[in-house]
């Protein structure tokens, strides 16, 4: 996608909360058509950003310069709909189509739509204004798999700039080639996707803890010299102290390593997970589950899919006793000790700090062996500074919050942890970190989300809720799914011969009489071979997604590859064809 001339120009922007620096003196340009994806950490100020940018919000210095004629849409992390669009609007209408909204939903008041219904009608409007550039605040949030395929396809394609702030990894590098990340107060911008900045942020990271070490060495030989130096007056001893301060500072810095890792051996737990047996529930016509069976085994890492309304949360309720089952039974083990982190479980007093949330818990976390953190220790390993811990509940960003939250769930000591959409408001670092416990975590772990990236990472298969009462169960993550499932649809999809016209015989025919150039000649034999090729390599990728024995790592590169694969095959078996009408 072309960069063209800037839409923004941010000069020297800054932001504060009370005594609290959101940001200081930061400057960037939005161009026309340019893809911008921001990430910082919960707390930092994203969302005031946008908000600033957008002009809800005001600032306390700099300046924003903005092209004239430039037409602004902006979507809210929590939208409220507080703005109105008339139905008849014909651009308006199709995207609620688009996004599965009736014109019936679209008119009813907000207190009795779901998060994912406000969010998708919000949506709609913003997108029906057909804005120049376009601010969004974590879109994805409440949205399922498939509408956020949906919108990620339909941002690819957009002239439209875009500013976004997302959790969503796969979104974010697959629409975005600028990134801008915020940290320290400071705004360092890379010229790529997620996966670029990701190997330029570590270069960037690496060569700074490189300069540190070679300041530090040469701190070390000018501290000597002046403990060892009297304060000599000349122009080159006073130059050489001045020197010696800056060295100094340079010297003391440190990079935050955030990639912390969490280890806490899980309490044990039996054979026996749970049992379901027969499993039905249903709200009225609506079924949910339809004589469901289904046992848990030890150490299994479940991801739970499926579009809204499909039953994934009321199954994860039914587990916890918190929803009656129409029929059937579960059998849950002696042994299991259920963590559970819900989308409304959060409650906290506003009145009350940080630590003091956690330390109503516990004081100490048992991380196994004899090993035990603090609260405030614990706190630190999720990026809760000793400042930040004694600060008020009130003051937290919605983010901070579900951070403070995952803390109280996972301090108990569980050895089966269900986690109900854990990925909304969370920063991509403190995604990170999750991750990385849970791959290492000793016990049984159940995920319902949308986060793609989030559950290629850890789960190891899924349960599909399909609708009606259908579930499925798959072996794998959720890429390998979706490469499954394409592979079915192509499978599947019924071929109709186009009917023949006498035009269209003529044409033929016509063909026919037709020689293959010397060229053509030469392309034809290569399709061959790249056909040939490309149906080897298929089969590589099928045996290896099959096989059982390929890393994780592997398999979700292979199930990326498949789709493409399958288009480029497609398309050189059609060109195959036309040529061979003329050998």
């Amino acid at each position: 996608m072309a960069v063209n001339s800037p839409y923004l120009e941010v000069l020297g922007l800054t932001k504060r909360i009370g005594h609290r620096v959101l940001f200081e003196n930061i400057s960037f340009t939005v161009n026309e058509r340019e893809h911008i994806g921001l990430i910082a950490k919960n707390g930092t100020g994203k969302s005031t950003l946008l908000s600033i940018i957008a002009g809800k919000e005001g600032d306390d210095g700099g300046r924003m310069v903005l092209r004239n004629g430039v037409k602004i849409g902006y979507l809210e992390q929590t939208p409220t709909l507080s703005d109105t669009m008339d139905l008849s609007n014909l651009r308006y209408k199709q995207l609620l189509t688009q996004m599965k909204i009736t014109e019936d939903e679209a008119r009813r008041p907000v207190s009795e739509l779901s998060g994912g219904q406000v969010k998708r009608i919000a949506l709609a409007r913003v997108l029906a204004r057909e804005p120049d550039m376009l601010i969004l605040d974590e879109p994805t949030n409440h949205l399922d798999l498939e509408m956020i395929e949906w919108l990620e396809n339909y941002l690819r394609r957009t002239t439209m700039a875009l500013l976004m702030v997302t959790h969503d990894r796969y979104f974010l590098d697959r629409i975005c080639q600028t990134i801008i990340e915020m940290d320290n107060q400071q705004l360092y911008t890379y010229r790529g996707n997620y996966a670029y900045y990701l190997e330029k942020r570590q270069e960037r990271i690496d060569n700074m803890n490189a300069n540190i070490a070679r300041a530090n060495n040469l701190y070390r030989t000018e501290l000597e010299w002046m403990r060892s130096t009297p304060c000599a007056r000349s122009s080159k001893a006073r130059y050489r102290i001045e020197s010696f301060y800056e060295l100094e500072k340079q010297a003391k810095q440190r990079v935050k390593d955030e990639r912390v890792k969490l280890e806490m051996k899980g309490t044990y737990i039996g054979s026996k997970i749970f049992e379901v047996h027969g499993l039905c529930k249903a709200f009225g016509e609506k079924v949910i589950l339809q004589d469901f069976e289904y046992i848990f085994s030890r150490y299994e890492k479940m991801g739970i899919v499926g579009n809204n309304g499909t039953g994934k949360s009321t199954f994860v309720k039914m587990l916890l006793g918190l929803e009656p089952h129409d029929k059937g039974r579960i059998d849950i083990g002696e042994t299991v000790r259920f963590g559970h982190y819900s989308q409304e479980g959060m409650k906290f007093r506003d009145d009350q700090k940080v630590i003091d949330a956690v330390r109503d818990i516990a004081e100490y976390v048992d991380l196994g062996g004899g090993q035990k953190l603090s609260a405030g220790q614990f706190l630190q390993h999720f990026l809760f500074s000793p400042e930040e811990q004694f600060s008020y509940i009130y003051k937290l960003s919605g983010g901070e919050r579900r951070r403070l939250y995952l803390c109280t769930v996972l301090m108990r000591s569980p050895n089966f942890l269900i986690l109900d959409e854990p990925t909304n408001d969370l920063d991509i670092v403190t995604l990170q970190i999750l991750e990385e416990y849970l791959r290492n975590f000793k016990g049984c772990l159940i995920i319902v989300s949308h986060d793609r990236y989030f559950m290629d990472k850890v789960v190891d298969h899924l349960l599909v809720f399909q609708g009606d009462g259908q579930v499925k169960d798959f072996p794998g993550n959720y890429t390998q799914y979706r490469a499954w499932q394409t592979e079915q649809e192509r499978a599947t999809k019924p071929q109709t011969p186009a009917k023949p016209t006498p035009a269209a015989d003529k044409v033929r025919n016509t063909i026919r009489a037709r020689k293959l150039t010397f060229k053509e000649k030469q392309e034809y034999q290569q399709l061959e071979k790249d056909i040939a090729a490309l149906e080897a390599e298929k089969e590589q990728i099928n045996a290896a997604l099959c096989g059982g024995t390929t890393d994780v790592e592997e398999i979700t590169r292979l199930s990326k590859r498949l789709p493409l694969l399958n288009d480029e095959l497609d398309e050189k078996e059609m060109r195959w064809l036309e040529l061979s009408e003329w050998v």
